[in-house]
């Protein structure tokens, strides 16, 4: 396990450099929690790397900002709100045919990381309606 420590300075560098308060990839916090939100459109091109994207840049990050652990959980309780009205929303289809329901869903799948990304450019934390909060 002595192999590891070299890593976490990989994934751990400091958030604080000569030039103020910037990210990894000379992001400021705000610019990476719109990065964050607007990952997770990804999933409509391509959809496992789609969701993969969020959770990871959350995941690496999350302990260097504490705005960017704020936006990583309510990305991730988006994510995971998704999964649940789409398996709602199929077995509405399944039960009654309701594809309006469905093409409402994927709109506000589109439209809610769009607008998260908008205000976390911001400087806001733009909780998405719907959300189900699996994390707080």
């Amino acid at each position: 396990m002595e192999f590891l420590k070299g890593f976490k300075f990989i994934f751990h560098q400091p958030l604080a450099t000569e030039q103020g308060n910037k990210m990894l990839f000379g992001m400021k916090p705000n610019t990476y929690c719109m990065l964050l939100h607007l990952s997770q459109l990804l999933s409509f091109i391509l959809p496992g790397l789609g969701l993969a994207v969020p959770i990871v840049l959350w995941a690496i990050h999350k302990d260097m900002e504490p705005l960017i652990d704020r936006h990583g959980k309510i990305v991730l309780n988006w994510i995971l709100s998704a999964f649940i009205y789409f398996a709602v929303g199929v077995i509405l289809l399944l039960i009654g045919n309701s594809v309006v329901i469905l093409v409402v869903l994927a709109i506000l799948a589109l439209v809610f990381p769009i607008i998260g990304g908008v205000k976390a450019n911001d400087g806001i934390e733009w909780k998405y309606p719907l959300s189900i909060p699996f994390f707080k």
